[in-house]
């Protein structure tokens, strides 16, 4: 897990790990030593006898948010930071994890369980490495390439949303009946998962359907070429102030160059391919769309229960690697191409409780005024994604592989 970080980093130039293109997204010099700055602030320091920091400052100048440990370096700020050079920070990667194999050599349960949820926390920013520097290389006039489509292939990333030839299959939607269900982690379950998703609740669900498949861009250039971005009544008030603020005219990441589309994608710049999934789009864009297809955004609610109806199936994604749905009755696409928008706000379920301490600050304090989206994208690693996975966003954030899934009342 902590090799794959440095693999994605294989054909960045030394120019290329300092860059903060916005305030949101880091450099991918940020996020490797961020990642390691979890391993020796949660484990070494409080759990390994002896233990000798790296670097001093490291604690204040790699903390992200939790204030329980100290002030965090400003975030804007994050790509200020010349040094340390990258040299130190892959140097701090290694005193860490040399470090960590002694501690685990202890066969604690605490030091167990802390070691999973910090590499869930270090898969987590292996994709924002990879949408983070799309956002430096998509602002980049040259178009820069991070790697052939062959080579990301390999990787999973930005080439998994790539569809057969021609235009895309018809949609078609899929019942499920009302009734009390349970969504959230089954306290059965050994797996991990985050605090967030869990206690398992019930739920009361109204009869609904849901398309079997996500949105195309085929289908986003509809909206698009009936004025989907210039009609109010298609737009949440928040959503309109931030198109007309915005100038916003098209998914993240599309240009249009002699009459046709083209979107910048990690192996280059290509032409928007029709059967291709749409991504890169906000929250109020998935939600005019829908509105102007005459449909909605699904709840997280639905969404689970659907996709735990389509795992039963078999129509879910294997362990460490992913697998095209056949075609047939079912929800497909549900895991691994895009993040899919819902109409849920991020809260705590019923009986929720955060981890206790400071690791308590990871997901409880973020827990208002965001959407909820499922089901893993291309650039999440295929053995991070599960059905009770909760990511969350402001409705304005498109620069992860966002999309959308239709959904309406069945009546």
């Amino acid at each position: 897990m902590r090799a794959q970080s440095l693999a994605l980093c294989e054909p960045l130039e030394i120019e290329d790990y300092g860059v903060q293109p916005m305030a949101e997204a880091s450099p991918p010099k940020w996020h490797l030593a961020h990642t390691t700055w979890f391993f020796e602030t949660f484990l070494l320091k409080p759990l390994l006898d002896g233990y000798v920091e790296f670097h001093e400052r490291f604690e204040y100048l790699f903390n992200s948010y939790y204030n329980g440990v100290g002030r965090p370096y400003p975030r804007p700020e994050r790509g200020n930071l010349s040094r340390p050079i990258v040299a130190e920070v892959i140097a701090y990667r290694s005193h860490v994890d040399l470090a960590m194999e002694k501690l685990l050599a202890q066969g604690d349960e605490e030091v167990e369980r802390r070691t999973v949820l910090g590499l869930h926390h270090e898969q987590q920013h292996q994709e924002l490495m990879l949408t983070d520097l799309k956002v430096n290389f998509g602002r980049n006039p040259l178009a820069p390439v991070y790697r052939s489509a062959r080579q990301l292939s390999a990787v999973d990333a930005d080439t998994l949303r790539d569809s057969a030839p021609g235009a895309a299959r018809p949609l078609s939607l899929v019942s499920y009946d009302s009734g009390l269900r349970e969504i959230g982690l089954d306290p059965a379950d050994s797996a991990f998962a985050f605090d967030n998703e869990s206690p398992r609740h019930r739920v009361y669900l109204e009869p609904f359907e849901l398309a079997d498949r996500v949105v195309t861009c085929d289908e986003y250039l509809e909206f698009m070429a009936d004025s989907g971005y210039n009609t109010p009544s298609l737009w949440l008030s928040d959503g309109w102030a931030w198109v007309q603020q915005e100038s916003i005219a098209a998914p993240l990441y599309w240009r249009q160059r002699d009459g046709e589309w083209w979107e910048y994608r990690l192996h280059g710049e290509t032409e928007v391919r029709g059967a291709t999934p749409v991504t890169h789009l906000s929250g109020y864009e998935a939600d005019a769309y829908a509105r102007w297809a005459g449909y909605r955004l699904p709840t997280e609610a639905e969404w689970e229960v659907a996709a735990a109806e389509e795992e039963l199936h078999g129509n879910f994604v294997e362990s460490g690697s992913y697998h095209p749905r056949p075609p047939g009755e079912g929800s497909r696409q549900l895991f691994g191409d895009v993040w899919e928008w819902t109409s849920s706000a991020y809260g705590p379920y019923p009986g929720y409780a955060p981890l206790p301490g400071t690791l308590g600050e990871y997901n409880g304090k973020f827990l208002s005024n965001q959407l909820v989206l499922r089901g893993g994208s291309c650039a999440t690693p295929a053995d991070h994604i599960r059905i009770s996975y909760r990511n969350f966003f402001y409705p304005q954030d498109r620069w992860q592989f966002t999309g959308l899934r239709l959904a309406r009342d069945a009546t």
